[in-house]
């Protein structure tokens, strides 16, 4: 890629990816209907307040890069708007609804993923979705993160806004031997919270589910 996105563009370009098919009577979007998607507080992560001027110079930054249109008409005096990333990147509905996913939610393991492009792309099993951001891989707009704290599994994450800097798990301590450190309660009590806010975090994911 020969550009990068930042935080609301991301959020734009998903927002009206996700829209074109979960709502398609009602797109492309006007500038009103675009602020509340982005905005919304279910299927999203995180939550944002962007206003009008911020999605506005979103949409601005997208077009400069040939990933948006604005869309004029004699039958409305309202500008809608839509996304061209998709026929640009030369993505089928498979790699769509996985970037679209990743754009909106942030790095997710392939299960989470599954889940969460049902309404996109009904993917057949674990298998396709693995197999599909392998290909995303390939062509640079998706990488696997090393292990963290909290995840059995592995996480991926786009690359649009550029590399994502995530600290692997560090492997599991022996004990302790003689002359050796073991770790503080501090240390302990730091990971024990560490592990409680990822929970959190998974919990509110489940619960915006059904929301």
């Amino acid at each position: 890629m020969d550009w990068q996105l930042d935080a609301p563009e991301v959020r734009v370009l998903g927002a009206l990816m996700e829209k074109e098919t979960t709502t398609p009577d009602y797109y492309p979007l006007s500038l009103n209907a675009l602020v509340s998607a982005c905005n919304q507080r279910s299927n999203r992560e995180p939550v944002v307040s962007y206003d009008e001027d911020t999605v506005e110079t979103a949409l601005d930054g997208l077009r400069a890069k040939g990933l948006a249109s604005r869309i004029t008409s004699v039958d409305s005096r309202v500008p809608k708007h839509e996304q061209r990333f998709a026929e640009k990147c030369n993505l089928g509905r498979r790699e769509a609804a996985v970037m679209c996913v990743l754009m909106l939610r942030g790095p997710q393991t392939v299960g989470e993923l599954r889940g969460r492009t049902e309404r996109l792309y009904a993917f057949d099993d674990l298998e396709a979705v693995e197999s599909t951001l392998h290909r995303l891989d390939e062509v640079g707009f998706v990488r696997k993160l090393p292990r963290q704290t909290g995840y059995k599994e592995q996480r991926w994450a786009h690359l649009l806004s550029g590399d994502v800097e995530v600290a692997a798990e560090p492997a599991e301590a022996a004990p302790a031997g003689p002359g050796e450190r073991a770790p503080s309660d501090r240390e302990r009590i730091a990971a024990l919270e560490q592990e409680l806010a990822q929970l959190k975090r998974q919990f509110e994911d489940f619960r915006r589910s059904f929301e």
